[in-house]
């Protein structure tokens, strides 16, 4: 840890595992104190949360941070995105949160699709298809299957909304986390009534938007070790944290590997696509962030490790197996009922070969969704920025160069959506724009790795082989 030069300010990473926090100096950057604090998620179909076990992570990792969390003059939350909050009249849970990788929903997003006109008028209206991911189809769901829980619920927030809410007392959101519920739309930037009634929520229960480098509020007391008119930037759902955390520019790919596997890349066009592929979302600065995710990746691809008894590094070269890792079901391709699925296994096929297939159908998806992801104004020799847990694992590097034939750059800087979180509370500190902080603080600096001769089409065009013959097996979609 480093000593503080100017004014501290706390970003928090409030993720789907767990809950990290970074005390950072606004003038240098350095971190002089951190903290973490596990989630718990219960397991199958239903992924849910305890939103009362995030605000108590959040409280335990700021007291790790001691006297530097008291001294910080502003903090922001970057949450994991979608996830359904429902509280009642006196601001407590109704029921455990229902998270982004909770598929359940599925049937209510396909019906939202088509009672508003298909795909296209939502791409062109929302930004975005909605999927199960998205909060008004899990909004759907619970009015669907637990009528009381909706009935009881007096307001509705992201996980991040949640966090913030408590510490200000207030109910605000940002366009960003916003733009991932499917009941903001892009085109006019605004809850859209609409979709609203169609799923029989009261515009009424959503918190207020609020504009990019607007202070959402002031810490009013409460139990965590933050000092009292602390001010509270807006804060924005993980991965536009995250695109605050790297100073990204517009054109720059980026590829996230953790719990979910992500490519985006900011974008001064407003995006638009009808397939579903890639989801329209806002930034946190005023441009936009087209986005595809996967469900499946780090934890999919350690699974298999662990099923084959083998380090997640001990992959081998070679071999004619496949897999596709969608053990969550998957989003990218929209396959919400699909299970994992193994073929062309040999004699002579090693558990390292295997490994390696995984990584494969793992990458494989992501890069599918990249060249939707980039538009006119990307630069096709631009480095792809890897980040996320998988970034510093040897085999997630190699497959990525492997199959992308792109040149990757590998940030140094940890935990970035806590430090686009920490830049965001700057900003509201400084005036300065996020962004602009984060690439004064250098975040995105790290080892280059050169692209490798030639991609391995062969990989690519063997897992589009399968996945396409393997569509009805897995349950439909769109793959």
């Amino acid at each position: 840890m480093s000593a503080a030069d100017g004014p501290l300010v706390v970003g928090v990473d409030s993720s789907t595992q767990s809950t990290k926090v970074l005390v950072v100096d606004v003038a240098t950057g350095a971190t002089v104190a951190r903290g973490q604090a596990p989630h718990t998620v219960t397991s199958g179909a239903g992924r849910e949360s305890d939103p009362e076990e995030w605000y108590r992570a959040l409280r335990e990792a700021l007291a790790q941070c001691g006297d530097a969390a008291r001294r910080a003059s502003a903090v922001a939350v970057g949450g994991q995105q979608h996830g359904l909050v429902t509280l009642d009249a006196q601001g407590r849970p109704v029921r455990p949160a229902l998270l982004w990788n909770d598929v359940r929903s599925a049937p209510q997003a396909a019906r939202l699709v088509d009672e508003l006109g298909g795909p296209k008028a939502w791409a062109e209206r929302f930004g975005s298809v909605p999927g199960a991911s998205f909060t008004v189809s899990k909004w759907a769901w619970l009015a669907e299957h637990e009528p009381e829980a909706a009935k009881a619920t007096a307001a509705v927030r992201l996980p991040h909304d949640y966090l913030t809410g408590r510490l200000t007392g207030d109910g605000t959101t940002d366009r960003g986390d916003a733009s991932g519920t499917g009941w903001w739309a892009s085109s006019t930037e605004a809850y859209d009534e609409d979709v609203l009634a169609r799923v029989g929520l009261d515009p009424a229960l959503l918190p207020r938007v609020v504009a990019p480098g607007e202070v959402a509020g002031t810490v009013t007391g409460g139990d965590l070790p933050l000092a009292e008119g602390t001010l509270v930037a807006a804060g924005t759902g993980d991965n536009a944290a995250a695109a605050l955390g790297l100073g990204l520019l517009p054109g720059t790919p980026v590829l996230s590997l953790g719990t979910s596997g992500t490519v985006y890349a900011v974008s001064r066009n407003r995006p638009a696509d009808p397939s579903g592929t890639v989801a329209g979302f806002a930034d946190a600065r005023g441009d936009w962030l087209p986005l595809a995710c996967t469900l499946n990746c780090t934890l999919a691809v350690d699974r298999i490790a662990a099923l084959l008894g083998l380090d997640r590094e001990a992959v081998e070269p070679g071999g004619t197996a496949t897999i596709l890792p969608y053990l969550d079901g998957e989003r990218t391709p929209n396959l919400p009922d699909a299970a994992g699925l193994l073929t062309g296994l040999r004699h002579d096929t090693t558990g390292g070969q295997l490994l390696q297939a995984a990584y494969d159908g793992a990458v494989h998806a992501l890069l599918g969704a990249l060249d939707r992801v980039l538009d006119a104004d990307a630069d096709p020799a631009a480095p792809l920025l890897l980040i996320g847990g998988g970034a510093r694992g040897t085999a997630w590097q190699e497959t990525v160069r492997r199959l992308s034939g792109r040149a990757v750059q590998v940030p140094e800087a940890g935990e970035l959506v806590a430090l686009g979180a920490a830049a965001q509370a700057a900003g509201v500190l400084t005036g300065e724009d996020p962004g602009a902080v984060a690439r004064r603080w250098d975040t995105a600096r790290g080892p280059l790795l050169e692209p490798v001769e030639r991609k391995d089409v062969e990989t690519l065009e063997r897992i589009s082989g399968v996945l396409s013959g393997a569509a009805p097996l897995l349950g439909g979609g769109n793959g």
